[in-house]
């Protein structure tokens, strides 16, 4: 059954701290926050349209929604929790800080019928924390990560690439402590100077340097596997894009790209076969033809790079985590394996 968000931004409303990456205003699009009445309008207008026998949650986006006050995250609560009784919702989803949730919330949310909840944790490296004035100790990380997914709600996991004071190893060592924690969901997001942050100002003066798209993409490629390859479903790499964040103006600096996954995949299939790149022979392969654009890449740019050694046939037969080279099959978590250097007894030929 398809999925659908109903998605409603609460902007920064309800966090009183100021990360220095942060304007919410400009990630999500929404310069005011929703009144009750909104939200009511909101999944009206969304219930008209989407199709009857479809999965439906309710997803507040934007803000710490558990940051908001006590009595009024309820009162955003019921609105939905009616629909959901009346058998029109399925869910709700919502993000918050890690520091924001404990034991009375938690209870709060199972019993309004929250199926899923995302952590903005960003990183697991205190110093990085610190640096972007994320002053919490790593153990809420893992207290609010076990009340979640204690009570039974779905738990997701915000990872942010390339922060002031990160490296490759430190943004690695952060993937390794989440599949630890073992979320459900994931998201990734390469750091974005944006416009009106402290991160801008940051830049600015030549304190920050953000990563480029082709750093950005080698650095998240791993992650990427580690998460993947852990059965962790990643939910989105790359801001979603919005006129907001098409405008250069918004965007000072940073990978952001509107196809950032599509890159990312690309090159992981494009260092999976590079080992079959022998300089005298083919690269044959057979997929799926759902699978085509991430073997020959963003752009066809892996199409390129290997020329007429690159022989792609379809096989509509395969599944989508099959992929055949030279006549052997190799699964998608081999294909992983490879970025992560994970041993691996059935060796490329």
């Amino acid at each position: 059954m398809k999925h659908y968000n109903i998605p409603i931004f609460i902007s920064h409303f309800g966090c009183p701290n100021d990360c220095v990456f942060c304007n919410q205003k400009k990630i999500n699009g929404r310069e005011t926050d929703v009144s009750l009445e909104d939200v009511k309008n909101i999944i009206e207008t969304y219930l008209k349209t989407l199709p009857k026998k479809s999965k439906k949650e309710v997803a507040f986006f934007g803000g710490t929604f558990t940051g908001i006050s006590f009595n009024l995250q309820k009162e955003y609560l019921s609105v939905v929790h009616e629909y959901i009784e009346k058998g029109l919702i399925d869910g709700i989803r919502l993000s918050t800080r890690p520091d924001y949730i404990d034991k009375e919330i938690v209870d709060m949310l199972v019993s309004y019928g929250v199926t899923t909840v995302e952590l903005g944790v960003q990183s697991l490296d205190e110093s990085v924390l610190k640096k972007t004035h994320r002053f919490y100790p790593l153990e809420k990380v893992y207290t609010a990560s076990k009340l979640i997914k204690d009570a039974g709600i779905e738990l997701g996991i915000q990872l942010m690439l390339g922060l002031p004071g990160a490296t490759e190893e430190s943004d690695y060592m952060s993937a390794l402590k989440t599949v630890e924690i073992k979320p459900d969901i994931a998201r990734i997001y390469p750091t974005l100077v944006i416009k009106e942050t402290e991160m801008a100002e940051m830049f600015k003066n030549g304190n920050y340097k953000p990563l480029s798209i082709e750093e950005a993409v080698q650095r998240c490629k791993k992650i990427y596997s580690l998460l993947e390859y852990n059965d962790i479903n990643i939910v989105r790499v790359g801001l979603q894009p919005t006129d907001e964040l098409n405008d250069s103006e918004n965007v000072l600096g940073g990978p952001f790209h509107p196809a950032f996954r599509e890159l990312v995949v690309g090159e992981i299939y494009y260092d999976f076969l590079k080992k079959f790149d022998l300089s005298d022979g083919k690269i044959s392969v057979e997929i799926n033809e759902k699978n085509v654009s991430k073997i020959v890449g963003n752009k066809k740019i892996n199409r390129v790079r290997f020329g007429e050694k690159l022989i792609i046939k379809i096989d509509h037969s395969l599944s989508l985590d099959t992929i055949v080279v030279n006549g052997k099959s190799y699964l998608w978590k081999q294909v992983l394996r490879g970025e992560i250097n994970e041993p691996d007894n059935n060796k490329y030929e």
